[in-house]
C-alpha cells in the first residue's frame, strides 16, 4: 500500500495546544471531566490569552464520549465562546490490546470516534500505549522507567491490526482522518514497524503521528532521528510536536535527556518540517511540552513553528 493520500487543502494547520498545562484533577479532587463550565472558560480563557485558535481533548482531562450531550454542546459552546475549536480528541494509553482491557478500550475508543465527530472534530488520535507501571508514576519523568511492551508475538500484532482497522473504518464512515501515535515499546515503537502497521491496516484516512520526541527522549539507544522522519512522514496525518535536548556516550554506555523548546532541542524541525511539506502533509500540529510552563513552551513553539510554515498556514 502507498502512503496514505493527504487532504487538498493548500497548506496545513491549525495550530492546537495540547492540555499538559492544565491539572486532569484540581486541588479538591474534582476532574476536569467534571468541572463546572466556569472551571472550562478559564480553562480555554488562558488557551485564548496565548494566541491559540485550536486545542486537543486529550482523555486524561476530559472524555469527550463519556460527557452527556448536553455536556459535549457546553463544552464546544465554551471554546468556542473563546474563538478555540476542538481539533482532535487524543485517546492515550488506551490500547485496543492492553491484557484484560482490550475489548473494553476497543469499545471506548469507537464511543470516542462518535464524539468527535459529533463535536465537528478533524482527527480522531490513539495509539498502544498502556497505562503507566509504578515504575513509571514513581520516576520524575515517567520515559526513564519501563513500562509495558507490546509482545513480539504475531497473533498479538494481527489483532492490534484488526482492532485498528475496525476503529479506522468507523472513523472513516464518518468523514474523520485517525492518526496513531508513535510510541516507545509499541509496535508503533520504531519506524520500520510503524510504517508497516499502516502498510497493514490498508486504510486510506490511518496515517502516523510521528511523534519522535517520544523516542528522542529516552534513557537508551534510539534510531537517527532523521532516518524515522524519513520513513514516517509519508504517512503523517497529524503531528505532535515536541523536543528534547539528549546526550549520549560514544561508547553507547548512557543515554539523558531533558525537555526543551523546539527550537533548541535535538530534532531539527526547520528541516523536518520543511520536509514534511515537500511530501505533502497537510494535516493539523499540536504542540506539546512536559514540564515547567507547559502552556507557555507551546505558545513560543507555536511562534517558531508559525515562521517555519507559509504565511496562510496553521490558522
Amino acid at each position: 500500500m502507498n502512503a496514505p493520500s493527504h487532504p487538498s487543502a493548500p497548506t496545513p494547520g491549525p495550530i492546537a495546544v495540547c492540555m499538559h498545562g492544565f491539572a486532569p484533577v484540581a486541588a479538591d479532587g474534582t476532574r476536569l471531566h467534571d468541572a463546572s463550565a466556569e472551571t472550562w472558560d478559564d480553562v480555554f480563557a488562558q488557551v485564548e490569552r496565548l494566541g491559540f485558535t485550536a486545542i486537543e481533548i486529550a482523555d486524561s482531562h476530559i472524555r469527550p464520549s463519556e460527557l452527556t450531550a448536553s455536556r459535549r454542546a457546553e463544552l464546544k459552546s465554551v471554546a468556542t465562546s473563546h474563538g478555540i475549536e476542538l481539533v482532535s480528541v487524543h485517546v492515550q494509553r488506551q490500547s485496543v490490546i492492553q491484557p484484560g482491557k482490550g475489548e473494553e478500550n476497543l469499545a471506548y475508543a469507537h464511543r470516542a470516534i462518535d464524539a468527535a465527530a459529533e463535536l465537528g472534530m478533524r482527527v480522531f488520535s490513539t495509539g498502544l500505549h498502556q497505562p503507566f507501571s509504578e515504575a513509571q508514576r514513581a520516576a520524575l519523568w515517567f520515559w526513564t522507567a519501563p513500562g509495558p511492551v507490546d509482545p513480539d508475538d504475531a497473533d498479538t500484532r494481527a489483532l492490534a491490526v484488526r482492532r485498528l482497522r475496525e476503529l479506522g473504518e468507523h472513523a472513516a464512515s464518518v468523514g474523520l482522518p485517525m492518526s496513531l501515535e508513535m510510541y516507545e515499546d509499541t509496535y508503533l515503537g520504531t519506524a520500520d514497524s510503524a510504517v508497516r502497521l499502516i502498510e497493514e491496516i490498508g486504510l486510506d484516512n490511518v496515517g502516523l503521528n510521528p511523534d519522535i520526541g517520544n523516542l528522542v527522549r529516552l534513557h537508551r539507544p534510539i534510531e537517527d532521528w532523521r532516518e524515522m522522519h524519513e520513513k514516517t512522514l509519508p504517512y503523517a496525518n497529524y503531528w505532535h510536536m515536541k523536543n528534547y535536548a539528549r546526550d549520549e556516550a560514544a561508547d553507547g554506555s548512557w543515554q539523558t535527556s531533558t525537555p526543551t523548546s523546539m527550537e533548541l532541542g535535538l530534532i531539527n524541525y526547520r528541516a523536518m518540517v520543511a520536509r514534511a511539506l515537500e511530501l505533502g502533509f497537510r494535516g493539523p500540529f499540536l504542540m506539546e511540552q512536559y514540564g515547567g510552563d507547559s502552556l507557555g513552551v507551546c505558545a513560543r513553539n507555536r511562534d517558531y513553528l508559525t515562521s517555519l510554515l507559509p504565511a496562510t498556514a496553521g490558522a
